[in-house]
């Protein structure tokens, strides 16, 4: 590029009528909790997406609270400042530069791409917490009482929540009662799932499950089974901290073109808790 100046990933020529820049800062939480209620790991996988509708050859430059930066440059952050690890960027971005003063400019592809990713370390605290007390009797039937919590702050909601709580192979006839959303059995997951399309801050629900066991075999099988797991999204929500300082865009031509922030926190590819299927007189609440 510094040779001939073209830019592989961008062609010439590019004319919108209203110039748009959309940034998403998306987390995807991955946490493990064991049998106790202890977090036993949890990280953050980071990731910048951006829809870029700019005329000509743009240079936008992003600034994060990025706490080696402001370490390197002697200046102090307002607010909290974030470490960040395993970063990895688009071919867009000038890695010279970012190296020397931790300034990530770049020239976009026209649309949409993934700027950068990264992880954190930092320790976090379940945002959907979920427990579950199963009562299995003489092997015909078991029952299962759920409860779900959101641990995080009333004005943020939880969108399309999933919870997935594992049963027997062969659990058959189920009824279920929640006191909000749907459940579904899914026998191809041995689970049941219970969706829940938004889970406002500081709520909670309860839900019970009642299934047949047709073999004796399957009562030590309750308790051998893989945790819970749940899916979720929470947008305006920033668990992490990373937050944009700014972005600026210069080409010239000399437009101005209005840049949109989103953050949205979401689990990752593992979100288990094993604090489920604790044996236990599951409280009573009518099928």
């Amino acid at each position: 590029m510094a040779v001939t100046n073209a830019v592989s990933w961008r062609t010439e020529g590019i004319r919108y009528r209203k110039n748009k820049v959309f940034v998403d800062v998306i987390k995807n939480v991955n946490m493990l909790v064991n049998a106790n209620g202890n977090v036993v790991r949890s990280e953050i996988l980071g990731a910048v997406k951006m829809k870029c509708y700019l005329s000509g050859m743009p240079e936008l430059r992003l600034g994060l609270n990025d706490k080696v930066m402001f370490e390197s440059t002697g200046r102090t952050a307002r607010g909290k400042a974030i470490e960040m690890e395993d970063v990895k960027f688009h071919q867009c971005v000038r890695l010279s530069r970012f190296e020397n003063d931790r300034t990530i400019s770049f020239i976009p592809p026209d649309g949409e791409f993934e700027l950068m990713s990264y992880r954190l370390s930092t320790p976090v605290k379940p945002l959907i917490w979920v427990e579950a007390a199963v009562e299995s009797h003489k092997g015909s039937r078991v029952e299962y009482m759920v409860k779900v919590k959101a641990q995080f702050k009333r004005r943020s909601s939880a969108n399309n929540v999933e919870i997935y709580v594992p049963v027997p192979d062969d659990a058959d006839s189920p009824k279920f009662r929640a006191s909000t959303g749907s459940v579904q059995y899914a026998p191809d997951k041995s689970a049941f799932v219970w969706k829940i399309k938004q889970l406002g801050g500081s709520r909670e629900f309860l839900m019970r499950a009642h299934f047949g066991l047709p073999s004796v075999k399957n009562e030590a099988d309750v308790e051998k089974r893989a945790p819970i797991t749940v899916k979720f999204e929470i947008p305006y929500f920033t668990v992490s901290g990373i937050q944009v300082r700014y972005l600026k865009i210069v080409e010239k031509s000399g437009y101005l073109a209005l840049p949109w922030v989103r953050y949205i926190t979401q689990n990752g590819h593992d979100y288990s808790l094993r604090t489920a299927l604790e044996k236990g007189s599951a409280p009573i609440m009518p099928m």
